[in-house]
C-alpha cells in the first residue's frame, strides 16, 4: 500500500465564464439534449471523486439550475470576469482541509471522460509526484490536471490561466498520460458547438484513436 492509497482527491468544475467568442452562455447550450454544463457535471460526478466542486459565474443561477439532483457543490466566483485564474482560486479556497488533492477540469470539453479521470487518479496514487498532467497527442498540455495539497498555495496566487504556471514550475516532478488529440476538442463558437454535436457519440476510434485509455508518459 502506498501512502496516497486513501487520499481524498476532490475535483474543480470551472464553468464561470462569460462566454464571449461563442455570443451567449455555452454552458446552457445543449449537446443531445443536455447543457454543456450538466454534461461536465455527471461526467466528474461518476468518478466518485469528493468534494465535487462547481465553479460558477457568468448567469449563475441558471448555471445552478443545470446541477440539480447532482451530487455536487456550487461555489460563486463575483470576480469571474477577470480571468480563469480566478475561478481556480475561489475553487481551491472552497475545498475542505482534508482533501489531499485536486482535479481541475474544464466544463467545455466534451469529451474528457469519467475514465480519464478517475486514470490521473489511480495514476497519482501510485507515486509520489505532486502533479499529474494530460499530454494530448502527446504534445498539448492541458486540463483535466491533478494537483497535490502541496501546491494549492501557488494555486492561489496564479496571476493567469488555469494552471499554467504551476505547470511549467513542477514539470520536472510531474507524471503525466498521453490522451488522443481529439479528446482535446472545447466548445468556445458556434462552429465548435456544431462539431462536437455532429462526432460526440462516434466512437473513439472514428475520431482516430482506437480508445480513450492513457498511456503513461514521463514530462
Amino acid at each position: 500500500m502506498t501512502q496516497r492509497d486513501d487520499a481524498r482527491v476532490g475535483v474543480l468544475l470551472l464553468a464561470a465564464g462569460s462566454s464571449t467568442r461563442m455570443g451567449k452562455n455555452k454552458m446552457l447550450m445543449e449537446i443531445h439534449g443536455e447543457t454543456v454544463l450538466r454534461r461536465a457535471a455527471k461526467t466528474a460526478v461518476a468518478a466518485s471523486l469528493d468534494p465535487v466542486i462547481v465553479v460558477t459565474g457568468h448567469e449563475r443561477k441558471q448555471a445552478e439550475f443545470q446541477l440539480d439532483g447532482l451530487d455536487c457543490l456550487t461555489v460563486f466566483n463575483v470576480d469571474h470576469e477577470i480571468g480563469i485564474q480566478s475561478s481556480v482560486q475561489v475553487g481551491v479556497d472552497a475545498l475542505p482541509d482534508d482533501v489531499d488533492a485536486v482535479l481541475i477540469m474544464l466544463a467545455d470539453m466534451p469529451f474528457v471522460t469519467t475514465r480519464m479521470l478517475c486514470d490521473l487518479v489511480a495514476l497519482y496514487r501510485t507515486t509520489d509526484a505532486p502533479l499529474i498532467i494530460s499530454r494530448y497527442g502527446g504534445e498539448v498540455q492541458a486540463p483535466p490536471m491533478l494537483y497535490d495539497r502541496k501546491l494549492f498555495g501557488e494555486l492561489r496566487v496564479m496571476r493567469r490561466r488555469c494552471g499554467r504556471e504551476v505547470v511549467q514550475r513542477h514539470r520536472n516532478e510531474a507524471k503525466a498520460l498521453v490522451w488522443p488529440i481529439e479528446a482535446l476538442a472545447d466548445i468556445d463558437t458556434p462552429n465548435d458547438l456544431v462539431r462536437v454535436r455532429s462526432t460526440i457519440d462516434l466512437p473513439i476510434d472514428s475520431l482516430g484513436e482506437a480508445n480513450m485509455a492513457g498511456s503513461t508518459n514521463e514530462t
